[in-house]
């Protein structure tokens, strides 16, 4: 079945789902910063338990660069939600929160460099170049961020020491 939604994008506008059913997970978070490393260990988890084939460091490093962005740029204490789903082809990590306002820069770069000497500015330059594709949609309740990844062929894997 293909799919296409309202949604800006960054990577393939229309893709085939696999016949298989997902894995996934769905978690609340806080809307603090502990909220982190919570989804980065969820993420890790994920992808462990069923020896998937996505990257799970970059895996983890995209989420966190979700999770605090929601944490950092939506107002109020509710709480934010964490998706991860798995398919045969890859992984799709989706980041709700309450706002409905779409990221700056994730589908359409601003076309400045990020400054090496500032501490922000470059998440979502990371979610751009490391995922295979990103986007956000509305949500009924503000937005989801998302992004995918690739499964890596068994053969180009790093193999276990």
């Amino acid at each position: 079945m293909s799919i296409i939604g309202p949604c800006a994008m960054n990577g393939l506008a229309l893709y085939e789902r696999p016949s298989e059913p997902a894995a996934s997970w769905r978690i609340a978070l806080p809307h603090s910063a502990a909220a982190v490393p919570v989804a980065r260990a969820l993420v890790r988890t994920a992808l462990a338990e069923l020896k998937h084939g996505a990257d799970s460091d970059t895996a983890e490093l995209l989420t966190a660069e979700l999770v605090a962005n929601a944490v950092e740029h939506t107002a109020g204490d509710a709480p934010i939600e964490l998706v991860v789903e798995l398919q045969p082809t890859g992984c799709q990590v989706e980041v709700h929160d309450p706002d409905p306002v779409p990221p700056g820069d994730l589908t359409r770069p601003s076309g400045e460099e990020p400054d090496p000497w500032q501490e922000h500015g470059r998440g979502l330059l990371l979610i751009r170049t490391l995922s295979s594709s990103c986007g956000h949609r509305p949500t009924g309740q503000g937005k989801a961020v998302w992004f995918r990844l690739a499964a890596v062929p068994p053969q180009w894997r790093p193999h276990p020491a």
